[in-house]
């Protein structure tokens, strides 16, 4: 994996923001920087793929110069993480129509089930470069 995968997530909504720490966590290669769906950057780096990324209801991976969404995105940065995470990318031989159904499920109800904050969330000053603006 590229040394510079950026997570691009939702920063209003708690259960992304509750991923992206969860990804930091265990990010021990230090592999992933962030980026909110609501930012300048990813309305400078996604826009290029055809992705408008103001809608925000997609996790999305940028990799290189390949972009993966939904579960892919997610199931790829499983991959990279400490512990037994890794084992989740076994999924990824379930096609993706199906993975996509739970997935979209989930975002769906995502402000419902885990609520939405009224500002994006700030990292804390130690965590600040792993972030992009």
């Amino acid at each position: 994996m590229n040394a510079q995968a950026v997570i691009f997530f939702d920063g209003y909504c708690n259960l992304c923001n509750g991923a992206v720490q969860f990804t930091i966590k265990r990010d021990s290669k230090n592999v992933f920087h962030f980026a909110s769906l609501q930012s300048e950057y990813a309305q400078v780096h996604l826009t290029p793929f055809g992705i408008e990324p103001k809608q925000g209801d997609s996790f999305i991976l940028l990799q290189g110069d390949k972009v993966y969404q939904k579960s892919t995105a997610a199931l790829r940065v499983a991959k990279k993480l400490n512990g037994l995470w890794p084992l989740l990318y076994g999924l990824i031989i379930i096609p993706r129509f199906l993975r996509d159904a739970v997935y979209n499920y989930i975002a769906k109800n995502r402000y419902r089930w885990f609520g939405k904050e009224e500002s994006c969330w700030v990292p804390t000053p130690e965590l600040q470069q792993k972030f992009l603006t």
